[in-house]
Formats: structure tokens, sequence, C-alpha cells
């Protein structure tokens, strides 16, 4: 097999995240060609139609000139943005302007790095070569099963696997400088599919792995939509547990309508910090709502959050860690940023009666 067993996430060379915080300058941001997708998977809230139309957010594209207005904006920071993901929510390759996405981030010499994920639908050569040409760094392609049968039982749809592999191929023989990343939720393969799935894909691409599921999406419970039991991390690690989100502190996520959310899970959009029709990414990264809710988690609130207490993120995806660098963090925080103290954070909190039931 060509391919390294590594999982998606670079765990190597990370910043100390203690030595750095607050940050003027983001190091991720993601930005959601589409929030909506092809797929209705059962492990995914956008998955479920009724749990969207629910929430009342924006079910479609991103606009070129909303995204043409993000990377303008990413040119205030002090420094360049080391990562620009673009996924979120949805299916990116429903944006049929997301290779012009991509040249145009690429052009403005003030993003470093663009990635993506893709459920694999659109990766005809069609449709990728000039996702490749544009100056993709990497892209993510999820496997859902290693059978049709099982692609319809999770995802909802009907899908040519056989067409899918043969795309993989192409796309690993014509990528030039892109990584190009295989993974495959383990729920949904028996033992024998296993090694089907490294048979299959490990010559056709850069890196390979099989995950697991994991809760991270606050107020969804994937084991309830799924039936499965979830014992282990999303990289078969042991479950542990973390306070203090480190993601807030380095990243933030623009949705497909130009509503600014502090968290890439926030499908429900209940942590909304801005707009970026109507404001700059500078302003929203600086905001009083972003700079409370890391105020909130800094002094050991978080589970008082309405969102945030729920996310599984933090206890089965490998976050960086920051809890025992919490007290100064705090210190340096409020010396630094002065952050409004009577600013309510997005997400608000629960009821004090709930937070000590817990």
């Amino acid at each position: 097999m060509k391919a390294q067993l590594k999982p998606r996430i670079n765990m190597e060379g990370r910043t100390a995240l203690e030595t750095v915080i607050p940050l003027s300058t983001p190091f991720v941001v993601f930005a959601d060609p589409a929030s909506s997708c092809n797929f209705k998977c059962s492990f995914c809230p956008t998955g479920h139609r009724d749990l969207i139309a629910e929430t009342g957010r924006f079910n479609g594209v991103m606009k070129y000139e909303v995204f043409q207005k993000i990377v303008d904006d990413l040119g205030a920071f002090d420094k360049p943005i080391k990562v620009l993901r673009m996924y979120k929510d949805g299916e990116p390759f429903l944006n049929k302007r997301l290779a012009d996405m991509i040249a145009y981030a690429k052009a403005a010499k003030h993003i470093e790095y663009i990635d993506t994920t893709t459920n694999g639908t659109f990766l005809s050569p069609e449709r990728v070569a000039p996702v490749l040409e544009a100056g993709l760094d990497k892209i993510n392609i999820s496997v859902d099963g290693m059978t049709e049968e099982t692609y319809a039982q999770f995802t909802g749809v009907k899908f040519d696997f056989k067409k899918f592999v043969g795309n993989v191929k192409w796309l690993y023989d014509n990528k030039g400088s892109c990584e190009v990343v295989v993974k495959i939720p383990g729920e949904l393969i028996t033992a024998d599919q296993r090694q089907e799935f490294f048979d299959t894909f490990g010559d056709h691409c850069d890196r390979i792995f099989v995950e697991n599921f994991a809760p991270c999406w606050p107020n969804f419970d994937i084991e309830e939509h799924t039936g499965v039991k979830i014992s282990k991390g999303i990289y078969q690690q042991d479950v542990g547990d973390t306070d203090t989100c480190p993601y807030i502190f380095y990243g933030y996520s623009v949705n497909a309508d130009g509503l600014v959310s502090s968290c890439f899970l926030d499908w429900g959009r209940k942590l909304i910090i801005g707009d970026v029709r109507t404001q700059s990414m500078k302003e929203i990264w600086n905001s009083d709502k972003m700079n409370a809710l890391r105020l909130q988690h800094l002094e050991g609130r978080r589970r008082q959050n309405g969102v945030c207490g729920n996310c599984g993120q933090l206890s089965h995806c490998l976050p960086d860690s920051i809890d025992a660098h919490r007290p100064a963090l705090l210190k340096k925080f409020i010396d630094v940023v002065k952050p409004d103290v009577n600013a309510v954070a997005p997400g608000g909190l629960r009821e004090v009666t709930a937070v000590a039931a817990e």
C-alpha cells in the first residue's frame, strides 16, 4: 500500500496554543461553499431535512461575491491565514464556482493552504480537474461504505460505487501537488471489508484511515440517529475530556449565506457572531460576541453554554488542550483583549439548576 496509514488531522508540528493566545490573526478559517448536501446521511445533521428546516438556516450555495469579500477581508489581518477550509455543513462541489473560489483565494497571497472535504459524488475528471488546476492543497474524500447497499442505508442515495472508485484513481493519478486523503467510518464496514477498503484505495491516495463515528455536533444525538454505540474517539483513541474549547481561540467559520459562526460545528446556527456581508472578518474576529464566548470558556463556564456544553468534539476528536493553562491565559486575555464583561456569549447560559444537576 502506497498510502500512509494516518488520520486526516495533522498532529505533528502543532503550535502550542498557550504560547500564542490571544491571536490577532486566526490560524484557520472555514468558508462553506454550500450548506446543502445531496446525501441524507443519518450520522450528520445536514442529512436530516426536518432538523435543518427547524433551524431556519439558509440551504444553498455561497455567492461568489460573498466569498470574494471574505478573502479580501482576510488580507487585513497582520499575518497570512494558515488554512482556509472550504467545507462545513454541505457538499462543496454543489457550488459550481468552487474552482473559481479556490483560484481567487490562491491569487490573494495571504492564505497559505486550502483544503476541502467531499462525499465523492462529483469527483469526475470534468469537475475535479479545474479544482486541482486552481491550486487546492488537500482533498479529504469520505467513503460511506464498501457497497451500494450500505450507501443506500446510511446516505439515503443510490451511489455508483464502481464509478466512484474509478474517479478516485483518476484524481490520484492527476493530483499534481494536491494531497489526497481517503477515510471511512469503521461502523460502516465489516471486518472483511476493512481490508477491502485498504486494498481498493490504499494505492490511490496519500493517506488513508478508518475513523469512528463521533458525537461532535452539539445537540445532535448520533447514537440515537444511527443506532451505533460510540465507545472510542474519532481516530480510535480513548475518549477524554477537554473543558476549554481551543477552536474558538484560533479559528471561526463563515456559513454559506455569509453569517459567521464561532464554531465549525454550528449546524443549528446557535453560535452566530456576525455577518460578513455587513461586517469585516477582522471586526468579527475581535467582536464582543466572540470575546464573550472565549471569556466564558476561560472562566470555566463552558458547560453553562446551551450549545458548547453539549459538544462531543472536545471529548472524542483529539483537540488541543489548554485546560492546564487556563488561569494564566485568562489573565493575559483580559489584559490584552480587555473584553466587555457584560457582553453575552452566543449559545446562552443554561439554568443554574440544570448545571448543578450535571
